[in-house]
């Protein structure tokens, strides 16, 4: 039977020997394949066949190896702590020597392999798991450590954690190691009943994220430290800012070093923002603009509610401040660029900052005032600059103008209800602004849904003021030789409102502003609506007959007046 065997492998190789020749001889650009064929079939008769592949059974017990490392670990952990409760040894010299030993496993985290995750991770995590309960113990039971001291050794801890995975960039090492700390902190926080060491701490995490972060390393680490920080300063804020009987538990705290803390975690992502989507050259996501908004809002509380009677001017000053620096960096730099939202996230934040500035620092006269001539200009400045962007910040502008004036309580009273007294001068500037700015920012016509949008509530305030207007000039003339009633006004009202309808459905269609007509139509609307719940239930029967009649002339001439405008 073996001389079968070698007779039958003689022949298979005789055999691929042949075809190999015969290929040569007649297609000299496949010899390659078809040898390599050749040689491959030979090969598998003459060699032997294989059992298997071999498995790596060093590599299949290693998480359990690294696991029973960790338990190691964490019984080392526990043989500290009955050394400690036995009180053997001097205190001090447990506690340097569990801080020692909880460091060692963070450095052997940081120093396995890079494709070594698991190792990195359970070792971090056992590191972890050998300070938090440790410091807890020490800090709250022993009474060994101060809270100060606690705080600095979780923030020397998370930053001992970054200096060892920087160079690597070991992402588990800095996401364990920060998880625990931060946690671990805001537990002491509530635990101890002394804020201000653990807030400090918290700060500190917080600004190492960042300039890690700016530094392209571990930028996801921001929200967790974020959150923890603000949660902290809330905390702060609002035990200090409330009655005394709350605080009664808590360490004494000066003002000065409670608005210090509020404010800053404004300057820490304020500055970290601006250097980010300026030097950098990012852009803004969500959660720096989220971030933004709630550390200017813990900033706003502390200095408004522990900065006593100068607070309010001193956060209007500072709104005004950061509002011009951000409009030199929306219009003077991004706009260079082309970061659309940088340009309009710090656009806005301008404009809400300038809004608040004023609110601020000026009563309610100076402050309609002053933002009447800032809306106009604004507007005109963005009519002539093609910035929409500060057309919508004149509206808005113009909007809190109107009613700091009383322009629109005014207006509310003077087109229904009981007829209000003379207006104050400002009301009437207000008002004036408001015919302005849409005169100005309605030449540009363009079918871009914003730009119409904006023009259609410009044109709404605008004609609300001259409806307004007209109508208390009617009165007053009516009041000369009599003393109009609630009938006679409520004509009045009908007759301004329908004359308005008429006009501004001819205007519209004549000077093609689409705004218009659909205001005409919207006037129309409350006239029914006035007729319903006015005249037909307080009215006389002479004036809601007028009043009637003027409605049913303005339902069959208001089309027409579209129709006319538009042939003319």
């Amino acid at each position: 039977m073996e001389d079968l065997d070698a007779l039958a492998r003689l022949t298979a190789r005789i055999e691929a020997l042949e075809q190999r020749i015969c290929t040569l001889e007649h297609s000299p650009a496949k010899s390659a394949s078809v040898s390599a064929a050749a040689a491959l079939s030979a090969s598998r008769l003459t060699s032997p066949p294989t059992t298997g592949k071999a498995i790596p059974i060093a590599q299949d017990g290693g998480a359990f190896a690294v696991l029973g490392k960790a338990m190691l670990g964490i019984a080392g952990g526990y043989v500290l702590r009955a050394v400690a409760e036995t009180g053997s040894f001097p205190k001090l010299a447990v506690v340097v020597l569990a801080l020692g030993y909880a460091a060692t496993w963070l450095i052997w985290a940081a120093r396995v392999p890079v494709e070594a995750r698991l190792a990195s991770a359970v070792y971090a995590i056992t590191a972890a798991l050998i300070l938090a309960p440790m410091l807890w113990e020490l800090t709250l039971r022993f009474q060994v450590l101060p809270p100060s001291v606690t705080a600095v050794v979780l923030g020397l801890f998370v930053i001992t954690a970054y200096a060892l995975a920087w160079k690597r960039s070991m992402t588990s090492v800095v996401w364990v190691t920060s998880v625990a700390a931060v946690l671990t902190t805001l537990a002491l926080l509530i635990a101890t009943h002394d804020l201000v060491p653990f807030v400090s701490a918290l700060l500190f995490m917080a600004l190492a994220s960042e300039v890690s972060a700016d530094c392209n390393h571990w930028p996801s680490l921001r929200p967790l430290v974020a959150g923890a920080a603000d949660l902290a300063v809330w905390i702060l804020l609002y035990i200090y800012s409330g009655p005394e009987n709350i605080r009664s538990d808590y360490k004494s705290i000066t003002p000065p070093l409670l608005i210090a803390l509020g404010c800053v975690p404004f300057l820490i992502y304020g500055a970290s923002i601006v250097f980010r989507t300026t030097r950098l050259r990012h852009k803004i996501n969500f959660f720096e603009i989220g971030q933004a908004v709630v550390a200017f809002l813990l900033a706003a509380f502390s200095i408004l509610r522990l900065g006593a009677s100068a607070g309010a001017t001193v956060l209007g000053a500072l709104c005004l401040l950061f509002s011009a620096a951000c409009y030199a960096l929306a219009y003077a730099y991004f706009d260079r660029y082309h970061e659309e939202r940088n340009y309009h996230v710090y656009a806005t934040w301008s404009g809400a900052l300038f809004l608040a500035g004023t609110s601020l620092c000026f009563s309610r006269v100076p402050l309609a005032l002053g933002l009447s001539v800032a809306a106009v200009v604004g507007t005109l400045l963005g009519v002539r600059a093609s910035r929409l962007t500060l057309e919508f910040h004149g509206l808005a502008w113009l909007a809190v103008a109107a009613y700091a004036s009383g322009l629109l309580d005014y207006a509310g009273r003077a087109l229904a209800g009981t007829f209000p007294g003379t207006p104050g001068w400002i009301v009437w500037i207000v008002a004036a602004s408001a015919v302005l700015c849409y005169a100005a920012g309605g030449r540009l016509r363009t079918e871009r849904w914003n730009q119409r949008f904006l023009q259609l509530l410009s044109a709404i305030l605008a004609v609300a003021a001259v409806i307004t207007f007209l109508v208390s000039v009617l009165v007053w003339l009516a009041a000369v030789g009599m003393t109009p009633g609630a009938s006679q006004i409520a004509v009045i009202r009908t007759l301004i409102t329908c004359a308005v309808a008429l006009a501004l459905a001819f205007s519209g269609s004549r000077w093609q502003r689409t705004e218009l007509l659909w205001i005409a139509y919207g006037i129309l609307a409350l006239v029914t609506a006035k007729l319903l719940f006015e005249d037909l239930q307080h009215g006389h029967p002479g004036s809601t007959a007028a009043s009637i009649f003027l409605y049913a002339v303005a339902l069959i001439l208001v089309p027409r007046m579209a129709r006319a405008g538009r042939r003319t």
